[in-house]
């Protein structure tokens, strides 16, 4: 098996109430919980914080990443998966995509 990256992005702060957010996170668990019985849960992936600091060339540090900006990061999880194909498929249960969110899936090349 390969090992894949999720990248979730998502459009903005969902305006959720305190009910809400614990249904959302019950169905994030769930739906993590079941790759992980299917033993394609890597060892790795976390929620981010909204802030941090953005590195350019020249070694200019800015703040970021910008609020502006309609897409933002939100969080990553490593899976194991035999194909590209197979973890698109995976990632086709993600609940951030009912908020209008997305999941880049990228393969991880061993160095």
């Amino acid at each position: 098996m390969k090992d894949f990256l999720f990248v979730f992005r998502a459009n903005g702060i969902p305006d959720a109430s305190p009910d809400e957010m614990q249904a959302m996170t019950k169905r994030w668990m769930d739906w993590i919980g079941g790759i992980a019985a299917q033993n394609k849960l890597g060892d790795r992936g976390n929620r981010l914080f909204p802030s941090g600091k953005v590195v350019k060339p020249g070694n200019i540090i800015t703040d970021g990443p910008y609020s502006d900006i309609k897409e933002s990061i939100g969080g990553y999880s490593i899976v194991k998966a035999n194909s590209l194909e197979e973890a698109a498929e995976l990632a086709k249960g993600c609940p951030g995509l009912t908020t209008g969110g997305s999941v880049e899936v990228r393969e991880i090349l061993a160095m």
